[in-house]
């Protein structure tokens, strides 16, 4: 028997297929299962157009048998089987499909695409066997064919007797190496799990002979081991039933099944898009935030499937990382299934189905937002802060996808706020949206700076999150607002009478607070009368686009750079305090140094920030006290 040599191009396909295409030795199941599925439809697409065939799906199967006495994996099906000159092109030629050219010669559209496209799936049982062996009998033909091959080297065929129209294909395991173990492929339970991960969702039964162990009859403690056939998938795709026969208990079930998650899902995406792209998706917004969500150890990305196949166990591509919370899959019939994620990235018709995915998961938070608040504000509790960053990332560039999402609590309202109910809300003279930063809702309503916005009437938004204040830097304004900090040196209200009895007041100051700017030298910019302030003595404000709260943040990242804002130091002229300063201005320019250095040391403790020199601190309240 004449061994055949494979194409010089198929040679190098079959070499650089195996150590590249696939990274998971594992997969070689999936392919394997997937051509046995294709050649059971094919037997179906005949019975729709021949009269002389009949389908009865019942009588159809795929069969995997491990056998470890002799290190072989035999992989059967009760399909349309191949004829010498099918083993020959479909086999011999790597990239030569049967699968393809059946499905350009059959026309039929019935939901019963064929899985496998290219050709190249069946050479990764090459990955894992010495020698691979396909025993067929084609639907129609008397004769049965056996090709087989050692890999690149070349390949026989020959004639064999076989009972029933069909393919069996057997893999000589690989014996292991000190690197590589290969006995996994031939313990039943680990197969039993490959199938479930990737196959489970394949239309026919497919079956395994699973031994278990029973007590033996009158023994209490011998057993005998048992072989039982069991059916592994479970054949059905709940994405693929329609969305009437399904319940909120189905839903829940299947995020279980799929250890998406140990909390229930908030909600649940159903999509089926059957146009220019075919696909099904169900997505899930889980309640609880994952443990790891916020490390590097966070993997986003949906499962994606081929027709019922897993390709991908976390496809990054199908999410942008502000929509990363989400879990669930996507099964389309336009992709193949030796698809790699380089492919993936470049694939069009994959950045479609993002595209659409990402506008369904936004209209399902924006109904949730409007019509099921207590539910959203959970949500929000726990990934509201993966929006913000949103906005903040990639320049600024899904503010306009992400604002309507954002909730803040509101110091009117005493609860969390969207951008557009504050802005609703707004008095006819108010020109900005105000915020103030801190640690938390107490802290800030606790704050000087927001004294004289309160007083105007003005609702202010608290930013109590370290990412709030740089997403609303790159939002720069909602509805034609802009945000204004509560400690910006410049609040933008209307000059009146009581600004220009300031200004005359910091006139007639102008040497009291240039001697307390150059005492802080280095620590403020500025030292000048407060507008803002009723009743607190002394506060910090701040000019230009760097806040304090902002110089926190960014001094406590490791690559700290000292960024600084210019802190200016505000005097409350009404307040007791400020006499005492005066009085010092002309009869003790030491008292007065110690009274700046006090107010300053104040001012940091109101904005939570540190005393650079504490024992100096304590040591000048204790002179005042003396």
């Amino acid at each position: 028997m004449a061994k055949k040599q494979f194409k010089a191009e198929s040679k190098r396909l079959l070499e650089m297929m195996i150590n590249s295409i696939y990274s998971q030795r594992e997969v070689f199941l999936r392919e394997l299962i997937s051509n046995a599925s294709d050649a059971i439809d094919k037997i179906y697409y005949k019975a729709l157009t021949d009269d002389r065939y009949e389908f009865d799906k019942d009588s159809y199967h795929i069969k995997v048998l491990p056998n470890k006495e002799n290190r072989t994996l035999t992989i059967s099906d009760t399909g349309i089987g191949m004829t010498k000159e099918e083993l020959e092109t479909n086999l011999g030629t790597i990239a030569k499909s049967g699968s393809l050219a059946f499905k350009k010669e059959t026309e039929i559209k019935d939901g019963h695409d064929i899985i496998g496209q290219f050709g190249v799936g069946f050479y990764a049982a090459f990955m894992v066997a010495d020698v691979v062996t396909v025993i067929s009998k084609a639907l129609g033909s008397e004769e049965a064919f056996k090709w087989e091959s050692k890999g690149a080297d070349g390949y026989t065929i020959e004639t064999v007797e076989k009972d029933s129209v069909g393919t069996e294909i057997s893999l000589k395991i690989k014996e292991n190496t000190e690197d590589e173990s290969y006995d996994e492929f031939l313990d039943e339970y680990r197969l039993k799990s490959i199938i479930k991960k990737y196959s489970d969702f394949i239309r026919y039964p497919i079956k395994m002979d699973i031994t278990t162990s029973k007590l033996k009859e009158g023994s209490e403690s011998e057993y005998e081991q048992l072989t039982e056939e069991q059916v592994i998938n479970s054949m059905v795709p709940i994405w693929r039933k329609n969305k009437g026969e399904l319940t909120d208990e189905d839903y829940e079930k299947f995020y279980n099944e799929k250890h998406y998650g140990f909390d229930k899902p908030l909600k649940h995406i159903h999509i089926s898009v059957d146009g220019t792209i075919r696909y099904n998706a169900i997505l899930y917004i889980p309640e609880n935030i994952p443990f790891d969500y916020y490390s590097k150890e966070y993997e986003k990305g949906l499962e994606l499937y081929s027709n019922g196949v897993l390709i991908m166990n976390k496809c990054a591509e199908l999410l942008p990382d502000y929509f990363s919370f989400v879990k669930g899959l996507v099964d389309s019939e336009d992709l193949s299934l030796n698809i790699s994620r380089e492919m993936l990235q470049q694939d069009r018709q994959l950045k479609l189905i993002s595209k659409n995915i990402n506008k369904k998961i936004k209209s399902e938070l924006q109904s949730m937002l409007k019509n099921e608040r207590e539910q959203y504000e959970k949500f929000y509790d726990s990934f509201g802060r993966q929006l913000k960053f949103g906005v903040y990332s990639d320049f600024g560039s899904n503010k306009d996808t992400l604002q309507d999402l954002l909730l803040f609590y509101s110091s009117k309202e005493k609860k969390l706020v969207t951008l557009d109910e504050y802005v609703s809300r707004m008095p006819e003279d108010q020109k900005f949206i105000y915020y103030a930063t801190g640690d938390s809702v107490e802290r800030i309503d606790k704050l000087p700076q927001t004294e004289l916005v309160a007083d105007k009437g003005y609702e202010i938004l608290y930013f109590t999150e370290d990412i709030d204040e740089f997403a609303i830097k790159m939002l720069i304004n909602y509805k034609e607002k802009e945000f204004k900090s509560v400690s910006s040196s410049d609040l933008g209200f209307e000059p009146n009478e009581s600004d220009k009895a300031t200004e005359e007041e910091q006139n007639e100051n102008k040497e009291l607070f240039e001697y307390m700017k150059n005492a802080l030298a280095g620590k403020v910019t500025d030292v000048r009368i407060s507008k803002r302030l009723k009743t607190h003595p002394v506060c910090l404000s701040t000019d230009g686009e760097i806040s304090i709260e902002m110089e926190k943040i960014l001094n406590a990242m490791p690559d700290n750079q000292n960024i600084k804002a210019d802190k200016v130091l505000e005097i409350n002229v009404h307040h007791e305090v400020f006499q005492s300063l005066k009085n010092a201005f002309e009869h003790d320019k030491t008292k007065l140094d110690l009274y700046t250095h006090l107010l300053y040391n104040q001012a940091l403790l109101i904005e939570g920030l540190p005393i650079q020199d504490p024992v100096e601190f304590t040591n000048d309240i204790c002179k005042i006290m003396v």
